[in-house]
């Protein structure tokens, strides 16, 4: 049995009720696990909950005039999404699927308006990840929607580096210049990102291998990333 008064006290957004506040949370916020693939919100669906991820990954994308998927971020731990209209005009476009098996609990919008109304601190929570969610959201629109394919993938890669960069479990030497991106993601899911082909980011990946960029010597199958390198190569891409 999965313990939700636990989990929802984890959440960043929750971190400041008391464990009488987190049962009156815990009895409107039912959590479950979602498999990896599952589409979790779509424009169709006209689903209104608040989505909190309390582990995994939420890739949100939208699609383009052609019918391209354009991913606009991807989000871990802590992350809310949904039916959050009231503070983000315009997120009933979006698409959320898992891209990994994920926990996550959900809360009706009426009955979370309810909760703002009554806990000020988490509105004021909510306004502040919303402000910086919305700044990389415009960020990666635009690298998805102008950038060349190779920019694209250096975005993505550095975008997935910087939320979900860990270290190796290597000497300290090594440590300090490679990472592993935690998220295990295929050629074929880093091109649906992208709305690109996979043998393109194959193509791609191969070069930013020989360019000591890139390596996925992980037995996990995660990729590795050498941060300075990545970082001078998107620089040189400006």
């Amino acid at each position: 049995m999965v313990d939700k008064i636990k989990y929802l006290s984890r959440i960043n957004l929750f971190h400041d009720l008391d464990i009488q506040e987190l049962q009156q949370m815990e009895s409107i916020a039912p959590i479950r696990v979602t498999k990896k693939g599952t589409l979790i919100t779509a424009p169709h669906k006209n689903q209104k909950r608040l989505y909190l991820i309390k582990s995994g990954k939420v890739r949100m994308y939208t699609l383009s005039n052609s019918g391209k998927e354009l991913t606009i971020d991807i989000l871990g731990a802590g992350h809310i999404f949904g039916e959050i209209s009231l503070f983000a005009p315009g997120s009933h476009l979006i698409y959320a699927k898992a891209i990994e098996n994920s926990i996550i609990c959900s809360i009706d919008k009426i009955q979370f308006e309810q909760v703002l109304m009554e806990k000020p601190v988490i509105a004021l929570k909510i306004i502040k990840v919303l402000s910086t969610r919305l700044k990389e959201m415009e960020e990666m629109m635009e690298q998805m929607a102008y950038g060349s394919v190779r920019n694209k993938l250096l975005f993505l890669l550095n975008r997935l580096s910087e939320k979900f960069g860990e270290p190796l479990n290597e000497n300290a030497a090594v440590q300090n210049e490679w990472i592993q991106i935690g998220v295990k993601v295929t050629h074929q899911e880093l091109a649906s990102m992208m709305g690109s082909i996979r043998e393109t980011v194959t193509e791609l990946l191969n070069e930013l291998i020989s360019e000591g960029v890139v390596n996925r010597t992980s037995t996990r199958g995660f990729f590795i990333i050498h941060r300075q390198r990545l970082k001078e190569t998107i620089e040189n891409t400006i």
